[in-house]
Parts: structure tokens; sequence; C-alpha cells
């Protein structure tokens, strides 16, 4: 084996990485599309395995910008938990510091949504 076998058999190994990434990012991307009926998924992937490249690159084409607005979504949502996450374990809950809790807790005693015995609770737990 010389050394344009070598890079030859490099880049064939690159391409098949590459369709294999790109053909999971669509399965991925069909099973998390709720927006199509199970039979249009169905049809997909008999496609994908039919007619691989061109069945690739009309889904690219047809359901790219979706694809691409369900992954930010994803980001996002995933973001969003995780600082909610970090503000749990840190120990406050996105309210801010302990008299805007009792404030909130007091609006809510007010308005007949808690009792005094859940407002003192909530009470002792901001000041905690």
């Amino acid at each position: 084996m010389d050394f344009g076998d070598f890079l030859w058999s490099l880049l064939i190994i690159y391409f098949i990485f590459f369709y294999f990434m790109v053909l999971f990012r669509i399965i991925a991307d069909l099973f998390s599309d709720h927006t199509q009926s199970g039979f249009a998924k169905t049809m997909w992937i008999i496609a994908l395995v039919l007619v691989p490249f061109i069945s690739m690159f009309v889904y690219l084409i047809t359901h790219g910008r979706a694809m691409t607005e369900r992954s930010m979504a994803a980001a996002q949502a995933a973001q969003v938990q995780q600082q909610d996450y970090i503000r749990q374990v840190a120990g406050t809950n996105g309210g801010g510091d302990a008299s805007a809790q009792i404030a909130k807790g007091h609006e809510l005693l007010t308005s007949g949504a808690i009792t005094q015995l859940e407002f003192d609770t909530l009470k002792a737990k901001a000041l905690a």
C-alpha cells in the first residue's frame, strides 16, 4: 500500500463517517418532529434505506430550516433547565432575595391562595 492508497482510504473513511453523521441527525430529527405523522416518518425511513443519498438531500432541502429551529429550541430548553437546576441547588428560586419571596408570599396570603400556616412556612424558608 503506497501513500496515495492510504490517503484515498482516509478520504473514503471520512465520507463514510460524514454520511452516518448526517443520516443519524436526520433520523433523530424525524423522531423529534411532532408535526409529521407516523406514516410520513415511516416513508422517510424507507426512502433513506432504499435511495439514501437522494432522500438525504431532499430531506435536508425541504426540512433544513425546521431542523435548525427544533435544534435551537431544544438547546434553549436545556439551558433553561440547567439554569433552574443551578438556582435550585444554590438555594434561590429565581424570585430574588428573601424579602421578595416574603412579599410574594404575603400577596398570596392576602389573595387567599395560601393559608397563614403556609405563609409562615414560606417565610421561615426564605429567612433560613
